[in-house]
Protein backbone atom coordinates (compact mmCIF):
# COMPACT_ATOMS: atom_id res chain seq x y z
CA UNK A 1 0.00 0.00 0.00
CA UNK A 2 2.98 2.33 0.71
CA UNK A 3 4.82 1.82 -2.57
CA UNK A 4 1.46 2.00 -3.72
CA UNK A 5 0.93 5.66 -2.91
CA UNK A 6 4.61 6.32 -3.05
CA UNK A 7 4.51 5.51 -6.88
CA UNK A 8 1.30 6.93 -7.57
CA UNK A 9 2.53 10.46 -5.64
CA UNK A 10 6.05 10.17 -8.11
CA UNK A 11 3.68 9.75 -11.04
CA UNK A 12 1.31 13.00 -10.19
CA UNK A 13 4.53 15.33 -9.29
CA UNK A 14 6.19 14.45 -13.04
CA UNK A 15 2.65 15.07 -14.26
CA UNK A 16 1.93 17.89 -12.63
CA UNK A 17 6.01 19.46 -13.50
CA UNK A 18 4.99 18.43 -17.17
CA UNK A 19 2.50 20.89 -17.88
CA UNK A 20 4.47 23.70 -16.26
CA UNK A 21 7.51 22.74 -18.44
CA UNK A 22 5.01 22.68 -21.31
CA UNK A 23 4.04 26.41 -20.48
CA UNK A 24 7.23 27.22 -20.25
CA UNK A 25 7.96 26.28 -23.64
CA UNK A 26 5.26 27.45 -25.22
CA UNK A 27 6.76 30.86 -23.61
CA UNK A 28 9.79 30.45 -25.51
CA UNK A 29 8.27 28.96 -28.51
CA UNK A 30 6.58 32.52 -28.77
CA UNK A 31 9.41 34.83 -28.25
CA UNK A 32 11.51 32.56 -30.61
CA UNK A 33 13.90 31.52 -27.84
CA UNK A 34 15.97 27.97 -27.99
CA UNK A 35 16.02 26.77 -24.28
CA UNK A 36 18.74 24.07 -23.91
CA UNK A 37 18.75 22.35 -20.34
CA UNK A 38 22.30 22.10 -19.18
CA UNK A 39 23.17 18.99 -16.26
CA UNK A 40 25.59 17.29 -15.12
CA UNK A 41 27.42 15.97 -11.49
CA UNK A 42 28.68 19.01 -9.51
CA UNK A 43 32.30 19.43 -10.47
CA UNK A 44 31.87 18.31 -14.35
CA UNK A 45 32.31 22.11 -15.68
CA UNK A 46 29.45 23.15 -16.42
CA UNK A 47 30.14 27.06 -15.63
CA UNK A 48 32.94 26.45 -17.36
CA UNK A 49 31.62 25.64 -20.26
CA UNK A 50 29.04 28.44 -20.61
CA UNK A 51 31.99 31.04 -19.87
CA UNK A 52 33.23 29.82 -22.81
CA UNK A 53 30.53 29.13 -24.98
CA UNK A 54 29.44 33.35 -23.86
CA UNK A 55 32.89 34.50 -24.32
CA UNK A 56 32.68 32.79 -28.32
CA UNK A 57 29.11 33.19 -29.15
CA UNK A 58 28.01 36.35 -27.53
CA UNK A 59 28.50 38.64 -30.67
CA UNK A 60 26.84 36.40 -32.70
CA UNK A 61 23.54 35.51 -30.68
CA UNK A 62 21.25 36.89 -28.50
CA UNK A 63 22.05 34.79 -24.91
CA UNK A 64 20.76 34.63 -21.34
CA UNK A 65 20.58 32.18 -18.73
CA UNK A 66 18.77 30.80 -15.70
CA UNK A 67 21.13 29.76 -13.42
CA UNK A 68 20.43 27.30 -10.38
CA UNK A 69 22.01 26.87 -7.51
CA UNK A 70 21.42 25.37 -4.13
CA UNK A 71 22.54 28.23 -2.46
CA UNK A 72 24.63 31.55 -3.31
CA UNK A 73 25.13 33.12 -6.75
CA UNK A 74 28.76 32.15 -7.34
CA UNK A 75 28.00 31.19 -10.38
CA UNK A 76 25.12 33.56 -11.80
CA UNK A 77 28.30 36.12 -10.74
CA UNK A 78 30.52 34.76 -12.97
CA UNK A 79 28.41 34.20 -15.88
CA UNK A 80 27.12 37.91 -15.62
CA UNK A 81 30.52 39.43 -16.28
CA UNK A 82 29.74 38.26 -19.81
CA UNK A 83 27.41 40.91 -20.29
CA UNK A 84 24.15 38.77 -20.48
CA UNK A 85 21.50 38.57 -18.67
CA UNK A 86 21.32 36.09 -16.03
CA UNK A 87 18.46 35.40 -13.73
CA UNK A 88 19.78 33.01 -10.51
CA UNK A 89 17.56 30.79 -8.73
CA UNK A 90 18.22 29.24 -5.57
CA UNK A 91 16.74 26.10 -4.92
CA UNK A 92 16.99 25.32 -1.17
CA UNK A 93 17.75 21.83 -0.49
CA UNK A 94 15.82 20.63 -3.79
CA UNK A 95 18.62 18.70 -6.02
CA UNK A 96 16.86 20.10 -9.25
CA UNK A 97 15.34 22.85 -10.69
CA UNK A 98 11.67 21.96 -12.02
CA UNK A 99 9.41 23.64 -14.49
CA UNK A 100 7.42 25.51 -11.44
CA UNK A 101 10.86 27.51 -10.23
CA UNK A 102 12.15 28.21 -14.01
CA UNK A 103 8.72 29.92 -15.08
CA UNK A 104 9.98 32.16 -11.66
CA UNK A 105 12.92 32.51 -13.78
CA UNK A 106 11.26 33.43 -17.04
CA UNK A 107 8.73 35.98 -15.38
CA UNK A 108 11.91 38.01 -13.74
CA UNK A 109 13.65 37.66 -17.20
CA UNK A 110 10.40 39.00 -19.27
CA UNK A 111 10.14 41.77 -16.16
CA UNK A 112 13.54 43.24 -16.77
CA UNK A 113 14.92 42.34 -20.59
CA UNK A 114 12.77 42.18 -24.03
CA UNK A 115 12.80 38.27 -24.35
CA UNK A 116 11.41 38.17 -27.86
CA UNK A 117 15.17 40.19 -28.72
CA UNK A 118 16.98 37.02 -27.09
CA UNK A 119 17.83 33.85 -29.11
CA UNK A 120 18.93 31.35 -26.85
CA UNK A 121 18.76 30.32 -23.27
CA UNK A 122 20.62 28.03 -21.26
CA UNK A 123 19.29 26.93 -17.63
CA UNK A 124 22.36 25.86 -15.88
CA UNK A 125 20.53 23.36 -13.54
CA UNK A 126 22.03 22.00 -9.88
CA UNK A 127 24.87 19.48 -9.75
CA UNK A 128 23.27 16.49 -9.78
CA UNK A 129 23.37 13.30 -11.90
CA UNK A 130 20.10 12.08 -10.97
CA UNK A 131 17.36 14.34 -10.15
CA UNK A 132 17.60 16.89 -13.19
CA UNK A 133 17.36 14.28 -15.91
CA UNK A 134 13.80 13.55 -14.80
CA UNK A 135 11.82 16.94 -14.62
CA UNK A 136 11.83 18.94 -17.78
CA UNK A 137 11.97 22.74 -17.31
CA UNK A 138 10.87 23.69 -20.98
CA UNK A 139 13.36 23.32 -22.58
CA UNK A 140 13.69 22.23 -26.56
CA UNK A 141 17.04 19.88 -25.55
CA UNK A 142 18.68 18.32 -22.79
CA UNK A 143 22.78 18.79 -22.74
CA UNK A 144 24.53 16.12 -20.44
CA UNK A 145 28.37 16.35 -18.75
CA UNK A 146 30.48 13.95 -18.06
CA UNK A 147 34.22 14.59 -16.79
CA UNK A 148 36.90 12.01 -17.59
CA UNK A 149 37.64 12.19 -13.61
CA UNK A 150 34.06 10.67 -13.00
CA UNK A 151 35.00 7.19 -14.97
CA UNK A 152 34.01 5.14 -17.58
CA UNK A 153 30.92 3.15 -15.41
CA UNK A 154 28.62 6.50 -14.60
CA UNK A 155 26.44 5.86 -17.68
CA UNK A 156 25.84 2.37 -16.62
CA UNK A 157 25.05 3.59 -12.78
CA UNK A 158 23.13 6.41 -13.34
CA UNK A 159 21.13 5.69 -16.87
CA UNK A 160 18.17 8.59 -17.15
CA UNK A 161 20.53 11.36 -17.62
CA UNK A 162 22.49 9.88 -20.76
CA UNK A 163 19.31 8.53 -21.71
CA UNK A 164 17.58 11.43 -21.90
CA UNK A 165 20.36 14.03 -23.16
CA UNK A 166 20.32 14.92 -26.46
CA UNK A 167 23.95 15.97 -26.56
CA UNK A 168 27.03 14.45 -24.03
CA UNK A 169 29.68 16.34 -23.60
CA UNK A 170 32.94 14.54 -22.29
CA UNK A 171 34.76 17.30 -20.58
CA UNK A 172 37.94 17.65 -19.04
CA UNK A 173 40.07 15.40 -21.64
CA UNK A 174 43.16 17.59 -21.40
CA UNK A 175 43.36 15.69 -18.13
CA UNK A 176 42.94 11.83 -19.21
CA UNK A 177 46.62 11.44 -20.25
CA UNK A 178 47.00 11.49 -16.16
CA UNK A 179 44.13 8.97 -15.89
CA UNK A 180 43.71 4.97 -15.86
CA UNK A 181 40.48 5.94 -18.37
CA UNK A 182 39.27 4.48 -21.66
CA UNK A 183 37.64 6.79 -23.23
CA UNK A 184 36.41 4.69 -26.11
CA UNK A 185 34.79 2.71 -23.33
CA UNK A 186 33.63 5.42 -21.82
CA UNK A 187 31.71 6.41 -25.21
CA UNK A 188 30.44 2.75 -25.40
CA UNK A 189 28.51 2.66 -22.54
CA UNK A 190 26.98 6.14 -22.94
CA UNK A 191 26.01 4.30 -26.51
CA UNK A 192 24.83 1.46 -24.72
CA UNK A 193 22.05 3.49 -23.32
CA UNK A 194 21.56 6.34 -25.61
CA UNK A 195 22.41 5.03 -29.17
CA UNK A 196 21.55 8.44 -31.10
CA UNK A 197 23.12 10.71 -28.91
CA UNK A 198 25.47 13.36 -29.92
CA UNK A 199 28.92 12.85 -28.13
CA UNK A 200 31.32 15.76 -28.07
CA UNK A 201 34.79 15.24 -26.21
CA UNK A 202 35.92 18.56 -25.34
CA UNK A 203 38.30 20.47 -22.53
CA UNK A 204 37.55 24.48 -21.82
CA UNK A 205 41.11 24.35 -20.92
CA UNK A 206 42.67 23.60 -24.18
CA UNK A 207 39.76 24.57 -26.70
CA UNK A 208 39.12 21.27 -28.01
CA UNK A 209 35.97 20.45 -29.19
CA UNK A 210 35.07 23.40 -28.32
CA UNK A 211 34.15 24.67 -32.25
CA UNK A 212 32.08 21.32 -32.71
CA UNK A 213 29.52 22.43 -29.56
CA UNK A 214 29.11 25.99 -30.63
CA UNK A 215 28.55 24.41 -33.96
CA UNK A 216 25.57 21.92 -32.32
CA UNK A 217 24.52 24.89 -30.37
CA UNK A 218 23.78 26.80 -33.57
CA UNK A 219 21.97 23.48 -35.53
CA UNK A 220 19.62 23.78 -32.68
CA UNK A 221 18.45 27.26 -32.94
CA UNK A 222 18.30 26.73 -36.80
CA UNK A 223 16.42 23.95 -36.20
CA UNK A 224 13.72 25.45 -34.19
CA UNK A 225 13.52 28.23 -36.71
CA UNK A 226 13.00 26.23 -39.35
CA UNK A 227 10.37 24.35 -37.49
CA UNK A 228 8.79 28.05 -36.85
CA UNK A 229 8.97 28.60 -40.28
CA UNK A 230 7.11 25.80 -41.36
CA UNK A 231 4.50 25.91 -39.10
CA UNK A 232 3.68 30.20 -40.16
CA UNK A 233 3.57 28.33 -43.50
Amino acid sequence: MHQTFDAALEINLLHANQAGADHNRAHFDEWGITCLNVMSSPGAGKTVLLERTLAALNQELKIAVIEGDMTTELDAERLRQYGVPVIAINTGRSCHLDSQMVSGGIHTLAQEYNPSELELVFVENVGNLVCPAEFEVGEHAKVALLSVTEGEDKPLKYPVMFQEADCLLITKTDLAPYLDIDLHRLESNVRQMNPHVRIIPLSAKTGEGLEQWFDWVRTQIQSLQIEELAIQA
